[in-house]
């Protein structure tokens, strides 16, 4: 079960409209609670100083320094930090020196908002997530930055493989934020099929629902 405690959350965003649109979206979850916002990167280490946060959502972009100069000023504080890059930017050197920094996520801007909330809680627990998008410069690069366990699907399927490949396919669709009837649309299924999929599902993986099951297939690096 997920900690009841909120986790204290950080913003490093110097547009105002984007921060103010986050800070909206995580008022709606419990399980999250922006503690403090900066719109440099200097002003996120001073921040970062004196709230502590769970977690920091830090854009690469900044008017002062990067976020990514930001970042490895945060771990030289706390080597325990954990940052997210949330990102527009896919260079394959931002990537690269995100990671490097310290980063234990590259996320881009676009990403449903669902799964950056998963992330997010993923990240407080230790996981680390790179971005589909991201995940092929870091195989050409052979980067060793990212544990083998995000580059690899083989590893989840060889400790779940009692899952089948129509149960692959729904699991990816209830990452993706699916609702059963989108999931019985998108496969050419019944709706009550759909069902039966994820309640296999969350029984084979041994979570108690289908966002539980979602996180572990982040963790995992299914997806």
């Amino acid at each position: 079960m997920i900690n009841s405690t909120p986790i204290k959350l950080m913003l490093v965003e110097d547009h105002k409209l984007m921060r103010v649109g986050l800070k909206s979206l995580f008022e709606e979850h419990k399980g999250l609670e922006v503690t403090s916002e900066a719109n440099s990167g200097h002003e996120a280490i001073e921040k970062y100083k004196t709230t502590r946060p769970d977690v920091t959502l830090m854009d690469i972009g900044l008017p002062d320094i990067s976020g990514i100069e930001a970042t490895k000023k945060i771990l030289e504080l706390n080597t325990n930090a954990k940052v997210i890059m949330l990102t527009s930017h896919l260079s394959e050197q931002e990537v690269i020196n995100s990671l490097q920094a310290g980063a234990c996520a590259y996320v881009m801007k676009d990403i449903n908002t669902d799964i950056l909330k998963m992330i997010i809680q993923t990240i407080k627990e230790g996981a680390m997530w790179i971005d589909p998008l991201a995940v092929p410069i870091l195989r050409d690069k052979n980067c060793s930055v990212v544990p083998q366990r995000q580059m690899s699907r083989a590893m989840f399927r060889e400790q779940h493989s009692n899952l089948t490949q129509r149960e692959y396919e729904v699991l990816k669709l209830v990452v993706d934020g699916k609702s059963n009837n989108e999931i019985a649309e998108e496969l050419t299924i019944s709706s009550h099929t759909a069902k039966a999929h994820v309640c296999s599902i969350i029984q084979k993986l041994v979570v108690d629902d289908r966002t539980q099951a979602a996180v572990k297939a982040l963790k995992e690096g299914l997806v």
